[in-house]
């Protein structure tokens, strides 16, 4: 057993799980191999740490982040992953007029930013050309409120309008495969195309941040290796993997869930291909042991920052000698932090190996008021008393 399993074993609740041998003595050599210069740290998104939420770490807010959508909860293209259900929740502002409306109404409820989306035409573009004027007023009227907007798919001139507007981040999924892009999407674009809109974007004074979507082709691993060629050669500011989560897709079109071997070794593949980009696992990911294995991986391949982690993950990063981060955060925060770059997440607290199994002790506890067994990095096994409920 190598010496990251062993490591693994001291965790509880990821005891009994399931892990690809050879996957982790590999990630081990690149940790080790890593580790030359230092081990790197990982910050955590999570809602789990409540005994942590002081002063100084920002507030939890519903609207912190909204999502904001041009068109309402319609797009043409009905992939088979997302039937446009992603945009039902997101807030509506199909005019100009609308859309400085709301964003004035979510800066007086507390926002800090905004998600700026939209169902996409036939070509994979979401058609924003006509709030480009608003946008630009509410960034002059309001310098301080971040716009993060999916870009979908657009040409070097469309870039720089979305840039000279004001938007601070652009997003965009990169899909490495054609088959991917025709059959998921409905599309007919190219690879060639999504490529050259990330170079259309990495051109502009926008920050990028690119999305990876493990498992788009109905679960399978396809073209996700050349995404990442792709990203390569366009460096962007961060990237952001998800793992996909078919919640809406049609019954005569399955998806499985991803295996988690193939998804770890993915994540070797970026951070390989990737040392000095910085790497957030976000929200999306499949449930359960899946989910447990998936973020076991994450830490294991050194990404920079896992929103939502599985149990134990907190506690593992700690004991494999990564500095750890945490924000006590909601979905809003994280997807903040996610698009303005993972390299400017410098709130949260940093913990130690004893806070963190001090803190899960009593989240495991809740309010049973048992002693619970736990192992220190440093001392032997000792009974910590739990006196009610710490969140």
């Amino acid at each position: 057993m190598s010496n990251w399993q062993q490591m693994v074993q001291a965790v509880e609740p990821l005891q009994d799980l399931e892990l690809d041998t050879e996957l982790v003595q590999g990630l081990e050599h690149l940790g080790n191999r890593s580790r030359e210069r230092a081990a790197p740290p990982v910050h955590f998104y999570t809602p789990t740490f409540k005994s942590y939420q002081t002063s100084e770490l920002k507030s939890c807010g519903k609207n912190a982040w909204p999502a904001v959508s041009v068109t309402g909860g319609e797009c043409k293209l009905q992939c088979d992953h997302c039937k446009a259900a992603i945009l039902e929740p997101m807030i509506p502002a199909r005019t100009p007029e609308d859309l400085w409306r709301v964003v004035n109404e979510v800066i007086a409820d507390g926002a800090q930013g905004m998600l700026l989306t939209g169902g996409s035409n036939h070509r994979n573009e979401v058609e924003y050309t006509p709030y480009y004027e608003t946008i630009r007023r509410i960034k002059d009227s309001h310098p301080e409120f971040r716009i993060a907007a999916h870009a979908a798919l657009m040409d070097a001139d469309a870039a720089l309008s979305m840039a000279h507007a004001g938007v601070d981040v652009a997003m965009m999924d990169v899909i490495g495969a054609q088959e991917t892009i025709t059959n998921v999407y409905h599309l007919r674009r190219s690879v060639d195309d999504f490529e050259a809109t990330l170079e259309n974007l990495v051109r502009t004074s926008m920050r990028v941040v690119p999305h990876i979507v493990i498992g788009l082709h109905y679960g399978r691993m396809l073209g996700e290796w050349r995404a990442l060629e792709i990203i390569q050669r366009h460096l962007p500011d961060a990237v952001v993997l998800v793992v996909v989560m078919p919640f809406y897709a049609p019954e005569k079109r399955p998806f499985v869930t991803p295996d988690s071997s193939e998804v770890g070794r993915f994540f070797q593949s970026a951070r390989q291909a990737l040392p000095d980009t910085p790497l957030l696992l976000g929200c999306a990911r499949p449930p359960g042991e899946s989910r447990m294995q998936i973020d076991t991986y994450a830490v294991m391949a050194g990404l920079d920052g896992i929103a939502h982690p599985a149990d134990g993950a907190v506690e593992l990063a700690a004991r494999l000698g990564r500095k750890v981060r945490v924000t006590p955060a909601c979905c809003s925060i994280v997807v903040g932090d996610e698009v303005m770059a993972v390299q400017d997440a410098t709130d949260g607290l940093e913990l130690d190996i004893d806070t963190i199994l001090r803190e899960e002790a009593r989240r495991r506890a809740g309010d049973r008021g048992i002693g619970i067994p736990v192992v220190s990095a440093t001392s032997p096994r000792t009974e910590l008393p739990v006196q009610g409920n710490a969140g």
